[in-house]
């Protein structure tokens, strides 16, 4: 491994538990401007001085908003964008050299397996993957198995999630961030079956901090490299305790119900 890559991945992970807490802002292209986003600058330094080991964004709020926080927080660029109304057709907006250029500690590439234009989006992940190892740079893929060839019913399923995931590392990707499968169980042969990191999306909005800081207690269980959330810590009332309780039991391997009192104790 060069160097470089290394450097870039130890300011992702957090040295003592060698997992990540990643929190994700890259919404507003293929969503519209939801809730938590509508002042983005406000949003980024909230989440960024409450320290989760990175955050990931699209360039232009990197080079508008996060400057005063550069070198302080890890930062992923995400390099693809799809539409509201094309969700699973992702491009490419970003590449290597702009990522080299931003300080970036990763590049980010979103995919889409199970559509009719996988054999592109594996293409251009291909491409990403190869010039990043040219530059020391890691890469980081959302491979997410919700093309419309997969039933939505069964987009959770761990068979078509390992496949989503292995994608990725059957490309060289370092870190896959993919679907929690629903148990620890069938994540567990997720991560057995992923020669690479592989962390879990928040997916949508809960209703119930207690509940998502389990499944997290069990992501982190069966040998998961970390999460990368969005909507469930910005949406949030109190972005800052969310984070601050994800660290407590990623890092720290603390019980949901007390990261619930220190979620409560940053109010």
């Amino acid at each position: 491994m060069l160097v470089g890559k290394r450097v870039r991945l130890n300011r992702l992970f957090n040295q003592d538990s060698g997992r990540m807490v990643t929190i994700a802002i890259d919404h507003t292209i293929g969503y519209g401007i939801i809730p938590g986003l509508e002042n983005i600058q406000k949003t980024v330094d909230v989440l960024a001085d409450a320290r989760p080991d990175a955050m990931m964004m699209h360039k232009g709020i990197v080079e508008r908003c996060f400057e005063a926080h550069a070198g302080r927080v890890g930062l992923i660029l995400q390099s693809a964008a799809a539409s509201p109304f094309q969700l699973n057709r992702e491009r490419p907006a970003a590449d290597v050299s702009e990522a080299v250029a931003l300080g970036a500690d990763a590049i980010s590439v979103a995919i889409t397996v199970g559509g009719e234009d996988q054999p592109q989006q594996t293409e251009h992940l291909g491409r990403i993957v190869r010039d990043a190892r040219l530059m020391g740079m890691p890469v980081v893929a959302h491979c997410y198995p919700k093309g419309e060839f997969i039933p939505e019913d069964e987009r959770f399923n761990v068979e078509n999630v390992l496949y989503a995931a292995r994608v990725g590392a059957e490309l060289g990707v370092d870190i896959i961030k993919t679907y929690y499968t629903g148990s620890p169980e069938t994540f567990a042969k997720v991560v057995e079956g992923v020669p690479a990191r592989v962390v879990a999306a928040g997916g949508p909005k809960v209703s119930d901090l207690g509940d998502m800081l389990r499944a997290v207690k069990d992501i982190m269980s069966v040998g998961a490299a970390g999460i990368t959330y969005g909507r469930n810590v910005w949406q949030d009332p109190n972005p800052a305790g969310v984070i601050a309780a994800l660290r407590a039991v990623v890092h720290e391997n603390v019980a949901p119900s007390e990261a619930v009192e220190i979620y409560s104790a940053k109010k």
